[in-house]
Parts: C-alpha cells; structure tokens; sequence
C-alpha cells in the first residue's frame, strides 16, 4: 500500500471517528437538556406522605423550632422542584424535609411539582 492510501484511508477513518463522536455529543446534550415533564395524576399518589403535614390549614412544627407549616398547592412548579432539590442536596437545612426528599427522585420531584403546581391538595383537585 503507498503512502498516499494509507493517508487516505487514516484521513478517512479520523472523519470517521469524529462525526461519530460529534453524533454522540449532540444526541447526549440532547437528552441532558430535557427537562422531566411532571405528570399530576402521579403526583397525587405521591404526595401521600406530604399532605400530613402540609395538607392541614394552620399547622404549625415544633422541632427543630416553632413555624407555620405552608400549604403547598397552587404554588409555582418551579418553586416546589427547587425547594425538594435544595432539601435532597442539603442547601435547605430543616431534617425532616431532607430526610424526605433524600429518597425523591428527580421524577417523583417533577410529579409533585406538577400536582401541587395545579393547585393539589389531596382531594381539592382531580387526579
């Protein structure tokens, strides 16, 4: 084989490798940069756990220190995706909401946001 194959065939093969290589990339940022869409019909069956405490008019917790607990429905998807992420990382510090959203996943995250964004309020709002 003369020198000009070989340099055609290596010439080639590097075309080869990088379009194969930009494909991968843009299929990667593609799927990366997919947000999860949160289903609400879920999120109702999910929220079990939540409303016993954000599901009572007025109550209030008393560990680590006395507040009011808020009510979550109608509250902006956004904000309650990025309350449930902040507890699962540690940014927000309350125990119990980290020890809760610790086992959250980031679709179950996108459920709840998306329920209690439609207002949520086990039984105020329809599956």
């Amino acid at each position: 084989m003369d020198s000009v194959a070989v340099q055609g065939a290596w010439t080639g093969s590097r075309r080869a490798a990088t379009g194969l290589a930009l494909g991968l990339a843009l299929m990667m940022s593609s799927v990366v940069a997919q947000p999860l869409t949160g289903d609400p019909k879920t999120g109702v069956q999910r929220a079990t756990m939540c409303s016993g405490c954000h599901g009572i008019g007025g109550m209030r917790n008393a560990y680590p220190e006395v507040f009011r607990i808020p009510k979550l429905g109608h509250q902006y998807p956004e904000y309650i995706a990025s309350a449930l992420q902040a507890y699962r990382s540690g940014e927000r510090s309350h125990s119990t909401m980290r020890a809760i959203a610790a086992n959250l996943s980031d679709q179950a995250i996108a459920d709840l946001a998306a329920y209690y964004g439609q207002g949520g309020t086990r039984g105020g709002v329809k599956p």
